[in-house]
């Protein structure tokens, strides 16, 4: 996929975690974005995590669009210096209009918004409701578990094995920059595509 100019949603958590490695990730995939010419679009905050991640597009001269419930700015959290801010009322509309402005979804380490986050899109996915990448980096073995649990739920049958290909793993910055790189939409797209939050 050609970067320049396309948006890349990026999940990612208001808390910046106890391992600094997170939190310096997060601004490193921001600067890389930037520097592809990609648009970052994310949740809007302008702590954590995501505050990170926005510092190191911004820091890079990216564009950057943040998606924020009203409730949030309310509690004083929306980062006001970015190249956009959306305002919405609810977190389902924070999710639907940043599916709406990406062409890439990058889940990095977080906790239940993130996880809530990461499992939305990818039903969507499965359902044919969107065929964008979906990319889990597993940075420091974060989501090892949590894949370890899909690779259960796969074989009891619960999750088929094309579904769980939907979820690529990436373990560091490099891998995320490289499968965003390389992705090519599938070649069969025979399934309707719904209403989507395309």
């Amino acid at each position: 996929m050609e970067l320049s100019g396309q948006g890349v949603a990026v999940f990612c958590g208001a808390s910046a975690g106890d391992d600094p490695a997170f939190r310096a990730a997060a601004h490193a995939l921001g600067h890389h974005l930037a520097v592809a010419g990609a648009t970052l679009v994310y949740g809007g905050a302008s702590v954590g995590t995501m505050g990170a991640l926005a510092q190191g597009a911004l820091g890079a001269g990216g564009r950057v669009i943040g998606v924020i419930p009203q409730p949030l700015v309310d509690r004083e959290l929306a980062h006001r210096g970015l190249s956009e801010l959306c305002i919405v009322a609810s977190m389902h509309e924070r999710k639907a209009l940043m599916s709406a402005r990406c062409s890439a979804y990058v889940v990095l380490p977080g906790g239940f918004g993130t996880l809530d986050e990461l499992f939305e899109v990818l039903t969507w996915r499965q359902l044919g409701l969107h065929h964008k990448p979906v990319i889990l980096a597993n940075l420091r073995g974060f989501w090892a578990p949590l894949l370890g649990q899909l690779e259960l739920a796969n074989a009891a049958g619960f999750v088929r094995s094309d579904a769980r290909r939907h979820l690529i793993e990436a373990r560091d910055v490099d891998e995320i920059m490289s499968h965003l790189r390389s992705w090519q939409p599938p070649r069969d797209l025979t399934k309707a595509v719904a209403h989507a939050p395309d």
